[in-house]
Formats: C-alpha cells, sequence, structure tokens
C-alpha cells in the first residue's frame, strides 16, 4: 500500500469528495459552529443539527420562512449518510425541509458525522434502505456541486448550489 492510498472511509470519502472540488474539514462536536460561521455566505439558512454536541452559529437562521429561503446565499444542513467510493452525501428530505435549504442556494454546507461514513452504495443501502422503503420518505445522494453539460459546456450551480463545503464532525 502506497502512503497516497485512502486507508479509513474518512480518506476514501475525501480524497473522493477531492475530485468534484470539495476538501471535507474535520472538526470536533464544539467546533462546527465556528467552522460553519468560517464557511458562511451570508444570509444563511439551515436546518438543526442532530447531535446534541454541536450547534449552528447565531448567524444562521433556523426556521427559515419562504422569504428567508429566496433571500438565502448559505444553506446549512445535515447530511445523515456519506458514501465514501463516491464521494458523495445522502440529505433525508425531513419536516424541517433539508432539500430545499440544502437545493436553492448557491452554497451548501453540509455537517456529517465521521462515524455516517459507508464505504460503498451496497452498505449505503443496507444502512436507509429498509427505512426509505417502509416510511415513503425520500433522500437525495449528492455528489460535489450541481453541474449539467445538457446545453455543451459545463455549467455549475445550474440545479442546485455552485460549491459544496463539508463538514465532518469527528
Amino acid at each position: 500500500m502506497t502512503q497516497d492510498t485512502p486507508t479509513t472511509t474518512y480518506e476514501q470519502f475525501a480524497s473522493v469528495a477531492s475530485e468534484y472540488g470539495i476538501e471535507p474539514r474535520r472538526v470536533e462536536p464544539n467546533g462546527v459552529a465556528e467552522a460553519v460561521t468560517e464557511m458562511l455566505d451570508p444570509p444563511a439558512v439551515g436546518t438543526q443539527l442532530p447531535w446534541e454536541d454541536a450547534t449552528l452559529p447565531d448567524g444562521v437562521t433556523t426556521e427559515p420562512t419562504p422569504a428567508d429561503l429566496r433571500a438565502a446565499t448559505t444553506g446549512v444542513t445535515a447530511a445523515s449518510l456519506a458514501i465514501a467510493e463516491y464521494g458523495s452525501i445522502v440529505l433525508d428530505a425531513d419536516e424541517d425541509g433539508s432539500d430545499s435549504v440544502s437545493l436553492f442556494n448557491d452554497l451548501h454546507v453540509a455537517v456529517l458525522h465521521e462515524d455516517d461514513i459507508v464505504p460503498d452504495m451496497a452498505t449505503a443501502f443496507e444502512q436507509f434502505g429498509e427505512r426509505l422503503r417502509e416510511t415513503r420518505e425520500s433522500a437525495i445522494i449528492a455528489t460535489g456541486p450541481s453541474a449539467t453539460a445538457d446545453m455543451g459546456a459545463l455549467v455549475n450551480g445550474a440545479h442546485g448550489p455552485k460549491q459544496v463545503e463539508v463538514i465532518v464532525v469527528s
């Protein structure tokens, strides 16, 4: 094994995500608010994080109105899972509006717990497939910023965020 070969699921995720211009940042739970603040392009909307020890900074509106969503430049959400093999994150559609907070802004900051990084798609489906089938909820598997080449040259941000940042809570 060479030094450049990823040895953990985090390292594999970070390596593949970097191919899409994403450099995941590892932080301790108590450093999440500061890390989000450093990445924000205000105004910002977000959803509450599901971990007791990780919080969002005061500059993130967590109960956004439709007007807040339209005005926001940054959306901050938790990712329920990451798939290392693809550098992808899984965003659950939920009552808090994570899908609209993550998709309608120029910048999406995803916060992910390191324990929720799985090696491959088969493991991801084992983690969330049955739950989604039973509840009929949905999830988005996102890999990098939104991009399309439908009309010729590659355009970022055509159907979602132009930029994605990932904070990994270790």
